[in-house]
């Protein structure tokens, strides 16, 4: 990597932040990985809370919500809800390198003995260092020297918290403030955080009626980044609720990751930079950027995903304009396309999913490393588009270990794709480069044409068994419109008879996952398989764009708007795809590619077509 990201990283990442995995109520002092953790003790249910994540929502852990983060943790906010006995308003601040905490209980109803607030020390990801108390101080002691914490309220003796670190204690029955480095009076607390709160807030003024679409966007990936101390940056994973469970630490997908850095980098150069070169760099050494990949060698080895590196890496470079970036993951992005050009064409020239066949298991995860390895499945999973309707009855060459398929999705991506790479070359003086991937685009839209057809005005894919189209469609059919051969009389048809069209894809919710007069959609509405899809609608508005369609996009954004907002507004979660009749957030309650809804309009208003 050059000096200018390792800077960029290590400048974004000094201070503190809650990037501990487990927890958004721990906050790490970087580079040092020592912090403090809060947790909650009720002596009448004997529970200790402290393991807290976006979107939780148990009656015997909690209920966390999300409210506010500014990008370098210089003011957050979540409110924590217990057995409905109380709500505590929890803020923080950052005050040159230290942090104020202030705990605010809401009581709902007056209980017999008071709880507990407490606060332990975390010395993270065997970082060297110690925490110990010293009276009412709880002292953190690292690389960078000593780090005091204090709170305002009196030191309470807690013998029966059941922790295993140095921790303080207080009983919560009115506002505690906790500093760190010196000691704060409460009111001293609450300016800093009164400060941090009207600078948050007035940051968010310029995005005007879409204030609020941002400010769903910036929690999700917020509150979702974490850590990744095997790399030494932080990183966005899906949801930190979806990757509590898993041993390897964290888990990244290639087009979640990819998407979660063109989030980021409407208003963060440096976590969008982190994002991207983290799943970029993850390259296989056999040319493709895997599905899933994470630390001590969980990963994806038999499969990729759809091929969004480079349209997302050049719109970040079209925002910021830092050649050094595109150098740092052009020559794997390169690669990762000529591995889909080499091992994923049909005999047609056209693109279809598949797996890269059986491999000797790493690590002996059994999910990820034998189930669902060279098989129909597999080549869905590549796909990313796990059950849907659209492959049900697609033939697997279990041989060549592909789908029998023309796939119009796949074909439009990856033109895209070579389109996107030929103009990262010519930025880099690569001429010889952007030649050969003018020509791959070019040789692949002609292959595309033989998709169209005429009586259904739609690119269709074709089954290679039987030589017929398949007419079950979804979003991904409209990546046909990232060819430039579509443009015209192709592309006014499939926007105006399929993607506007009520009976298929256009209604109060957009964009549904199949479209709606399938069997799939009313039967089964699940997963792929009829729901909402931040990323579907993304891709569909990316290709819009190439044929202007100013009108469209701006209805689409405004609907994709409405949506991730219903469910922010009211819950504060932002789901992983939601139900296209009623808009109700379904599956994972805080996952971050959600807010792409949100993402879009922001683009629109930004360029004023809102």
């Amino acid at each position: 990597m050059s000096t200018q990201y390792t800077d960029l990283i290590r400048e974004y990442s000094h201070g503190w932040k809650p990037w501990q995995n487990e927890s958004v109520l721990s906050h790490i002092f970087m580079p040092d990985g020592l912090g403090v953790r809060l947790h909650l003790k009720d002596p009448g249910f004997w529970r200790v809370l402290g393991l807290m994540m976006p979107g939780m929502n148990d009656p015997d852990e909690g209920a966390l919500r999300v409210r506010a983060s500014a990008y370098d943790a210089s003011y957050t906010y979540v409110t924590v809800n217990w057995r409905n006995n109380i709500t505590l308003h929890i803020e923080t601040a950052t005050h040159g390198d230290d942090l104020v905490m202030l705990v605010s209980p809401e009581f709902v109803k007056i209980l017999p003995r008071p709880m507990s607030l407490i606060i332990s020390g975390v010395v993270a990801w065997g970082r060297e260092g110690y925490a110990m108390r010293q009276d009412d101080t709880l002292l953190l002691h690292g690389p960078s020297g000593d780090i005091p914490v204090y709170m305002t309220a009196p030191a309470f003796t807690e013998y029966f918290a059941k922790m295993t670190t140095p921790y303080i204690a207080a009983q919560l029955s009115e506002e505690i403030g906790i500093s760190t480095g010196k000691r704060r009076s409460l009111d001293e607390i609450k300016a800093i955080i009164a400060g941090g709160r009207e600078a948050h807030f007035a940051s968010h003024a310029k995005y005007g009626e879409y204030a609020e679409a941002f400010n769903a966007m910036q929690n999700a990936i917020f509150w979702s980044t974490i850590y990744a101390p095997d790399t030494d940056q932080p990183v966005s994973p899906v949801s930190r609720i979806w990757i509590d469970s898993n041993c390897a630490g964290y888990l990244l997908f290639c087009w979640d990751t990819y998407f979660a850095a063109m989030m980021a980098g409407f208003d963060n150069k440096a976590l969008a930079y982190a994002n991207a070169v983290a799943i970029t760099r993850s390259i296989r050494e056999c040319g493709f950027v895997p599905n899933s990949y994470g630390p001590t060698g969980h990963c994806s080895y038999d499969r990729s995903q759809p091929p969004v590196g480079s349209m997302v890496c050049l719109w970040l470079y079209h925002r910021y304009g830092d050649e050094w970036f595109l150098s740092d993951v052009y020559d794997d992005l390169k690669t990762w396309n000529n591995w889909f050009f080499d091992h994923r064409r049909t005999e047609n020239n056209n693109l279809t999913w598949g797996s890269c066949g059986p491999y000797e298991p790493v690590t002996g995860d059994f999910g990820i490393e034998i189930t669902n390895v060279a098989t129909w499945q597999s080549a869905a999973f590549e796909s990313g588009l796990d059950n849907t309707p659209m492959y049900d009855d697609v033939k697997y060459d279990s041989e060549k270990n592909l789908f029998e398929l023309d796939d119009v999705g796949l074909t439009g991506l990856f033109i895209h794709d070579c389109l996107c790479l030929a103009e990262m070359a010519r930025v880099l003086g690569k001429d010889d480069d952007a030649r050969l991937f003018e020509e791959r685009a070019s040789s692949t839209e002609d292959a595309l044409e033989t998709l169209w057809d005429e009586e259904t005005g739609m690119y269709l894919n074709r089954r290679l068994d039987t030589g017929t189209f398949d007419h079950v469609l979804t979003p991904f059919h409209f990546h046909a419109l990232f060819s430039r051969r579509s443009k015209g009389a192709h592309a006014e048809r499939m926007v105006k008879e399929h993607l506007l069209n009520p009976e298929e894809f256009w209604g109060e919710y957009v964009l549904p996952s199949v479209m709606r007069n399938h069997p799939a959609y009313t039967e089964d509405h699940f997963y792929w398989r009829g729901p909402i899809w931040g990323p579907m609608n993304m891709l569909v508005y990316m290709a819009l764009r190439e044929h202007g369609m100013e009108e469209v996009r701006r209805e689409l954004a405004k609907k994709c708007n409405a949506l991730v907002l219903k469910e922010w507004l009211e819950n504060g979660n932002v789901h992983e795809n939601y139900n296209a009749d009623t808009g109700v957030g379904q599956s994972t309650c805080f996952y971050h590619w959600g807010a792409l809804n949100g993402l879009i309009a922001l683009i629109e208003r930004e360029e004023g077509n809102l």
